[in-house]
């Protein structure tokens, strides 16, 4: 018979040192709001989980036990696990079948235009902060139009994240990075914002990590 979802969630918080608790808390940070996460305690924190992820909290703990280096306690509970492609695989172009306007694989929505890869780098979420810094107030139709992105998931950025308009421009491009997994690379994305109504310096910047 398998074990109630809430208990074993509750049972593999207790089972980490509180500084490993607290390291869960900020992992799942790009996945929950950080208003929510940072005061919550282990009882609270499994609601938190099992209100944002239905029949799915297990499998987002295991990823991030993952992470932590915890693979005992994946192990004792017989934790979910999902398949992760290895951060040592290179994207690689398939040039068999080129990308063309408007192709879902490409990483953009149809309105972009994407291109081959100069170098295949992945974005940092340092890189990230500094694009949204750099972004002004045309973020949705940023987002909307050149990233795939919902309108209801950017109207819950903007309201996780009340008055911090980099905040919503940060997690705005976090979002599709994490959608894009390895083929979220520096000219990937420089591909997808070429034809958007962007300041210059944005494609600037892109160009100049891609010379890294």
């Amino acid at each position: 018979m398998a074990r109630d979802e809430r208990v074993t969630l509750l049972e593999v918080h207790q089972a980490l040192p509180e500084e490993q608790f607290q390291r869960l808390k900020f992992l799942l940070e790009g996945q929950v709001p950080a208003g929510l996460l940072l005061p919550a305690s282990r009882p609270e924190l499994c609601r938190i989980l099992l209100q944002r992820f239905p029949g799915n909290s297990l499998r987002v703990t295991a990823g991030i036990l993952q992470q932590l280096g915890r693979l005992d306690l994946i192990q004792r509970f017989q934790l979910p696990l999902e398949e992760q492609v290895p951060e040592e695989t290179p994207w690689k172009p398939n040039r068999d079948t080129p990308k063309v306007r408007g192709d879902p694989t490409s990483g953009c929505h149809p309105g972009g235009i994407p291109a081959p890869p100069v170098n295949p780098r992945r974005l940092t979420e340092k890189d990230l902060m500094q694009v949204a810094q750099r972004l002004g107030k045309e973020w949705q139709e940023v987002g909307i139009l050149h990233l795939g992105l919902e309108r209801s998931r950017l109207e819950q950025i903007q309201e996780e994240n009340p008055g911090n308009p980099v905040l919503w421009n940060f997690e705005m491009l976090r979002e599709w990075w994490r959608r894009e997994r390895h083929e979220a690379t520096v000219s990937q994305l420089r591909s997808c914002l070429e034809p958007a109504r962007l300041d210059p310096r944005i494609l600037d910047f892109l160009q100049s990590l891609q010379g890294d």
